[in-house]
């Protein structure tokens, strides 16, 4: 099988590339999309059917296309929905817009590409060079294209501490992937639940319980017991300002905070740097970005990744009555005593020791950064030196046009990637408003390269 393009991976960083090659190709080039998850385009995220889950970004800013911006809402609006541009849409919607957006473009034959979803997941590949990238599939094919965009997302983060340390009993207890929501079905509504992390994962798994009927204690666990923050009322972004003469990340915050006392809102000072993230990043030295990682990430999350105000509402509820317990600490030992799992954890800023028991421990740390160890594929990659894993673990190195840097220092004009393994360059890039930018920058990039080949 040849193709001008493959596409590898299946969450929307997959079909936002589908989506721009589809209106871009001419009707003689031809796509395959490699992937087996069969909720193509909506990954974890926008697979829910939940509706308490909620979109963080206002829907005026979701729109899969940077030139049309209210696609999405004009979406919802003819499905019924009383949505505005402002307002929280739901996940599930957004991964059913999705749906419908490549199934038009597929259905709109005239002058369209030939694409096919090839169900597999790609093992192995071999450069051919001129002829561009042979894969090996798990399910004994092999796949040559041209051109190949790498979309490989991220998984389920593991448990923050080893294996050893958890008790056999115990194992039955724990919820290792939250996102397979049949486990909600075995909670009993006065059961003791523990989550580990405090993040947007975490939020979402209470609303769930709670939606479900539970009733009992929801104890949250995480190393520095931060919560996200609420988007607050629609104002315009604020400019950030930055020291003239160093990017040091404690002359940056100090100046940041100056703005805030000087009377800019927080939040809109967070909008304003949003589009400036990229190259501020980039600015950054190896070891500045590793202190970023160390020392500021959590800060970072709560304050840039912000939960809608009603689910904000919600949450807080919760922990006002008691409901939510929000633990800071760092996790040693999960224990079993009296048909319970025990959780044995050092409380923050003390050499003491805490416990809790619980009949439920959830892990909610979140996704794993962006690498190449969770893939076949990519480790074959590495091994064969066509690319190099990012030094900080976030993906993969790539150049300003998305093009992979080989083991030689030499950028792939014909295999580019997309999403959270390019983070290492572009550090802000697993929300919809920049990979749908970065989407449409790469498919035009192969779509120049397959419309000379057929110009010649």
């Amino acid at each position: 099988m040849r193709y001008d393009v493959a596409i590898v991976g299946s969450g929307f960083s997959a079909i936002a590339v589908s989506i721009n090659l589809l209106k871009l190709l001419p009707q003689s080039a031809s796509i395959a999309v490699i992937g087996d998850d069969p909720g193509f385009g909506r990954g974890t995220a926008y697979r829910t059917e939940f509706h308490l889950h909620r979109l963080n970004v206002p829907a005026g800013r979701m729109s899969v296309f940077p030139d049309m911006p209210n696609d999405f809402v004009d979406w919802l609006q003819r499905q019924g929905r009383a949505i505005t541009p402002d307002d929280f849409a739901s996940r599930g919607d957004y991964g059913l817009y999705l749906r419908d957006t490549l199934a038009a473009l597929l259905r709109s034959r005239d002058g369209r590409p030939r694409l096919e979803f090839v169900k597999a997941k790609a093992t192995g590949c071999v450069n051919q060079y001129s002829s561009g990238t042979s894969f090996q599939l798990d399910n004994t094919d092999e796949l040559l294209a041209r051109n190949t965009v790498l979309c490989l997302g991220v998984g389920n983060a593991n448990l923050p501490i080893s294996d050893t340390a958890i008790a056999e009993a115990a194992e039955a207890r724990i919820i290792r992937n939250p996102w397979r929501l049949s486990w909600l079905s075995r909670v009993q509504p006065h059961d003791d639940v523990c989550i580990l992390g405090s993040g947007l994962t975490m939020i979402d798994q209470v609303l769930a319980l709670r939606e479900h009927g539970h009733r009992g204690t929801i104890h949250v666990l995480s190393r520095r017991g931060l919560t996200p923050h609420a988007h607050g009322a629609h104002k315009a972004p604020v400019t950030p300002e930055y020291p003239a003469d160093t990017r040091e990340l404690s002359a940056v915050l100090a100046t940041f905070r100056k703005q805030v006392r000087d009377g800019a809102e927080w939040r809109c000072l967070m909008d304003g740097l949003r589009s400036r993230t990229q190259a501020l990043w980039q600015e950054l030295s190896r070891d500045q970005r590793a202190r970023f990682l160390r020392h500021a990430l959590p800060w970072w999350n709560i304050h840039r990744h912000r939960i809608s105000p009603a689910v904000a509402n919600r949450f807080n509820a919760l922990i006002d009555a008691g409901s939510v317990v929000v633990h800071a600490g760092f996790i040693e030992a999960i224990g079993w005593k009296q048909d319970k799992a025990e959780i044995d954890y050092r409380p923050r800023g003390t050499s003491g020791k805490a416990a809790f028991a619980v009949d439920w421990i959830v892990n909610c740390t979140g996704m794993e950064r962006a690498g190449i160890a969770h893939s076949p594929l990519l480790r074959e990659m590495k091994r064969d030196g066509m690319i190099q894993a990012d030094e900080l673990g976030l993906g993969i190195v790539v150049d300003a046009a998305a093009r992979v840097i080989d083991s030689h220092q030499a950028a792939n004009p014909h295999i580019f990637a997309v999403g959270a393994l390019t983070a290492g360059r572009f550090w802000e890039i697993t929300a919809v408003p920049d990979i749908r930018v970065q989407a449409q920058h790469v498919a035009g990039a192969v779509a120049a390269e397959v419309n000379g080949k057929e110009s010649q």
